[in-house]
């Protein structure tokens, strides 16, 4: 093929997720022609699996909640939890670009999100995410997929890229299926790598033996083609784990039971660790425990879980269990009752401030807990990761001496993240959408700058 050839598109978008139809719709918008292709037969991905919450440090909602808040200090809450790592500079500028996207998202094309007050989410010192009313990213995806719609960009769903095509080191256009596409610029908006077995062991061994709970999707082709063409990688050890899965349901467990007020206990009715490592960070610490977990809490917690649809359909399936006592509580789940009638009664007094957390626990929220107690059988899981593809500021792919891959960007699962070098410790809610969105977009207003030459 030579780069003289017939374009079939001027940007080709690897993914229909969230980053993918940002990315078609800022570029379509900025004037140039898109087309999105997606392996399966439905789009989503990851986004759609999500709660649809992205941070905006600065935005208008906030503003006019009475929320003081800036990029400075959502940079310094996202280092302090994820410390330094191979993507610093991309802190910076997601920090930067948060609240325009959600100004962008909101004000711009219409989604059906709002700042969330209603509390605090893990790594964010005040109340920043924006989120669909539903905490579910399917909504948010539906609103984007028909954005995508509105503007005639086409979609071809069931259409798995195979690899990509390079001539003289520069990206020019995707084998699909049998036919080989060409395209001026093309966007890597796959998903991660959390659903292929080998690259999880080869990238972050301590989650290997979790159960996935991701999209189908996210099997790492970014990771390959990037690898065979000289892309660079970074933070490719780190992830996002839940601690708190409800099982046999399926359902995530809404965090707010657990940064509410909420316990974690083993078979032995124990604690086992500091719930204030947040849901991605504890999942390690859930995992190493034991095959199960059960979540304690009270009805005040509960209260507030259920304006979340998801939390209020899991309990609609019968997922809590309700008892006056911890003893009885304990035996209605086979759990050891002594243990967990000691468990209740040393941390109501840690949140009392009587005595000190064993665990370190500084957060307890609505506890002290009180009858009736709520339980629920949970398991940990591995979501997606949160390494991949090294871009800089404007979403293009980097070698690893710094240098640009022509033609070719990233976001999303397929880029690198800003969750920390390694671990699931250094997951703030929101990060995954947060580049996902961020990226996409600033990856389809630089693609189209470049094609009209205003670069």
């Amino acid at each position: 093929m030579s780069q003289d050839a017939d374009y079939l598109t001027d940007l080709l978008v690897v993914g229909g997720g969230a980053c993918g139809f940002a990315a078609a719709i800022a570029a379509h918008d900025a004037g140039i022609d898109v087309a999105v292709v997606e392996k399966l037969d439905r789009p989503g991905g990851n986004s759609a699996l999500s709660t649809g919450s992205v941070p905006g440090a600065g935005s208008r909602f906030q503003r006019e909640a009475g929320i003081e808040d800036d990029p400075e200090r959502m940079i310094a809450d996202l280092i302090a939890v994820a410390g330094p790592h191979e993507a610093d500079p991309l802190t910076r500028l997601m920090a930067e670009q948060s609240a325009p996207l959600c100004e962008w998202l909101i004000d711009d094309l219409g989604a059906r999100m709002e700042l969330v007050t209603a509390y605090k989410h893990v790594g964010h010192s005040v109340p920043r995410l924006h989120a669909p009313r539903s905490r579910r990213g399917r909504d948010l995806v539906d609103d984007l997929l028909q954005f995508t719609e509105a503007r005639d960009i086409p979609l071809a769903v069931g259409n798995p890229v195979r690899r990509l095509v390079v001539e003289d080191g520069a990206v020019i256009g995707a084998q699909i299926g049998e036919d080989t596409v060409a395209c001026r610029k093309i966007l890597l908006a796959t998903n991660g790598y959390a659903g292929n077995r080998e690259m999880v062991q080869r990238f972050c061994p301590e989650i290997a033996a979790a159960e996935y709970f991701g999209a189908l999707g996210s099997t790492g082709e970014a990771i390959t083609w990037g690898e065979e063409i000289g892309a660079g990688l970074a933070n490719m050890g780190a992830y996002q784990g839940y601690a708190a899965v409800a099982y046999p349901q399926g359902s995530l467990l809404s965090w707010t039971t657990i940064e509410k007020g909420g316990i974690l206990v083993g078979a032995d009715g124990r604690r086992f660790g500091n719930e204030d490592a947040g849901y991605s960070g504890f999942a390690p610490t859930v995992m190493g425990q034991g095959a199960f977990a059960w979540a304690i809490y009270d009805q005040s917690i509960h209260a507030v879980a259920l304006e979340e649809e998801e939390y209020a359909e899991m309990s609609e399936m019968g997922a809590i269990r309700w008892e006056e006592d911890p003893g009885d509580l304990a035996r209605a789940v086979e759990i050891d009752p002594a243990g967990l009638t000691e468990t209740i009664e040393t941390y109501n007094a840690a949140a009392r401030g009587a005595v000190t957390d064993p665990f370190g626990r500084k957060n307890f929220n609505l506890a002290p807990l009180d009858p009736p107690y709520g339980i629920v059988r949970v398991k940990p899981g591995l979501f997606h990761t949160q390494g991949g593809l090294m871009v800089d500021e404007h979403a293009r792919a980097l070698r690893p001496d710094g240098s640009v891959v022509a033609n070719l960007f990233a976001g999303g699962g397929a880029a690198a993240g800003i969750s920390g070098r390694t671990g699931a410790g250094g997951y703030a809610s929101g990060n995954g959408l947060l580049t996902a969105l961020g990226l996409g977009r600033i990856a389809g207003l630089r693609a189209a700058a470049e094609i009209k030459g205003e670069v």
